[in-house]
């Protein structure tokens, strides 16, 4: 019996990937009823070959997806269709697993009533990079089911019950990496789960180690830039049929004012640092409604 359905994204990291696989490897050496995803989003290097060879080592089953189409929301419903688990985990290609990873992971789901979302502890893969994309709270929390969820939990350490699907959808194809608004797949999937009235919780047990190899002042501003953008994007999507919107909206605007008089740095190398969030979050909003207005030919995912 499948328990729990590992799904892993992948585009050209064929050299790092093989630090990712080796941890899963580590991680399964006590666990059964584990089955692997992994989805090769359109590589150009010789990322298939190291997938399949990986494979073909391991005790338990893996599955092999290609969905040469861009973008990360894509990929992730293309491996969705394929997983069979009960419970459903998200990592990237870039982390590293804890050894017990699997074993925690099961535990934190067997005392929460599905349909529930988890996402787990990121820390900090390589003490050179930046300190940024990491979770690091220590105590289990329960976000607001009124609030939004960006940055609550994240999708390079998330979990849910298979039935979350279901009631949910998948992924909003037009967000993420490698799609029109660049960012923000995981938040709005998070943002739509709420809706529906279900649990999103945080749980420090399960834990990845996050290389994401960011570095330089404009590495940092380009990884905040594409956040932000992408949830000004979300907001434009749900800003007339959710009321949530309107008040994280106004939060936004007010950290921006107050940032000019009194706010403390956020990021010592990005002044004003909630401005800077604001102008592109507006870049976001408009460039949703701008898509809005032109023709679509493709089907609507995570509506």
């Amino acid at each position: 019996m499948i328990h729990v359905s590992l799904l892993i994204c992948t585009r050209d990291r064929g050299v790092s990937l093989d630090r990712t696989l080796a941890s899963i490897t580590r991680a399964a050496a006590a666990f059964e009823g584990l089955e692997v995803v992994l989805v090769d989003n359109g590589s150009s290097d010789d990322t298939p070959a190291r997938l399949a060879a990986w494979r073909d080592r391991q005790r338990f089953a893996v599955t092999l997806v290609d969905e040469p189409r861009p973008g990360l929301a894509r990929a992730r419903n293309a491996g969705l269709a394929r997983a069979r688990g009960r419970i459903v985990a998200l990592t990237d290609d870039d982390c590293v697993l804890d050894s017990g990873y699997f074993t925690m992971l099961v535990a934190r789901f067997a005392d929460v009533p599905a349909p529930v979302v988890i996402g787990g502890r990121i820390r900090l893969g390589d003490p050179a990079d930046l300190p940024v994309t990491i979770k690091l709270e220590d105590h289990a929390m329960v976000a607001p089911a009124d609030g939004f969820p960006g940055g609550f939990v994240m999708g390079a350490n998330l979990a849910f019950t298979r039935d979350v699907v279901a009631r949910v959808g998948p992924f909003d194809e037009r967000f993420g990496a490698g799609a029109p608004f660049r960012a923000a797949e995981d938040t709005d999937f998070l943002f739509r789960a709420m809706g529906h009235g279900i649990p999103v919780r945080y749980e420090p047990h399960f834990t990845i180690l996050h290389h994401h190899g960011r570095r330089s002042p404009e590495a940092l501003r380009a990884l905040l830039t594409g956040y932000a953008f992408g949830d000004g994007a979300l907001y434009a999507k749900h800003l007339f049929a959710d009321r949530r919107i309107a008040r994280v909206l106004g939060r936004d605007v007010g950290d921006a004012v107050a940032g000019l008089w009194h706010g403390r740095p956020v990021f010592p190398t990005i002044r004003f640092f909630h401005l800077f969030r604001l102008k592109a979050l507006v870049r976001g909003f408009v460039f949703y409604g701008l898509c809005a207005l032109r023709p679509r030919n493709d089907a609507s995912v995570g509506r």
